[in-house]
């Protein structure tokens, strides 16, 4: 696994979210969800959960509302493509109160060095009260790839969130 760098820090947790269906019915092991678990904690966030649902707009939906009571960082892998069952960016924009759309193009922007079906992509990011949610897509390199694209301004952006940076025109 590729080391992330120590962009969390004390006090930052991270909370990781499955979407898959043949995941959530036991049919197939989550990969993406502790690999992402495990590259989080090695850039310093406490990660405070770990969940799996269903590719159900609702299900992903109140997992996103649950999360952000609990984690600065809330990440979500899979549904993020354009098969038919593929609803977590919309789940995700239904509870977020602040689009950044910037992350989801960072994301994209590397992807597409590493190959043109990242223009698939609809992953979004956004504020849910002072949570940072990131959707990343639900194979373990894409998961990975896309994770290391935005650590280093998630912190920035968790702490913006917060009100914990003060900018005094430097």
């Amino acid at each position: 696994m590729e080391k992330a760098g120590p962009t969390g820090g004390p006090g930052l947790k991270a909370f990781v979210i499955t979407v898959s269906d043949r995941c959530s019915r036991g049919q197939a092991e989550d990969l993406s969800g502790p690999e992402l678990a495990a590259m989080l904690a090695d850039a310093g966030f406490e990660v405070v959960g770990k969940a799996i649902v269903p590719d159900e707009r609702p299900d992903i939906s109140k997992a996103v509302i649950k999360a952000a009571r609990a984690a600065d960082l809330v990440v979500t892998t899979g549904g993020t493509g354009i098969a038919p069952r593929d609803r977590t960016p919309e789940a995700t924009r239904d509870v977020i109160d602040l689009e950044i759309p910037g992350i989801a193009e960072l994301m994209r922007i590397e992807s597409l060095k590493k190959t043109p079906n990242a223009a698939l992509s609809r992953a979004v990011a956004g504020l849910l009260g002072g949570s940072l949610v990131v959707n990343l897509p639900g194979s373990v390199k894409g998961a990975r790839e896309n994770l290391l694209a935005v650590l280093p301004v998630v912190r920035h952006a968790v702490e913006l969130a917060r009100g914990s940076v003060r900018d005094c025109g430097r």
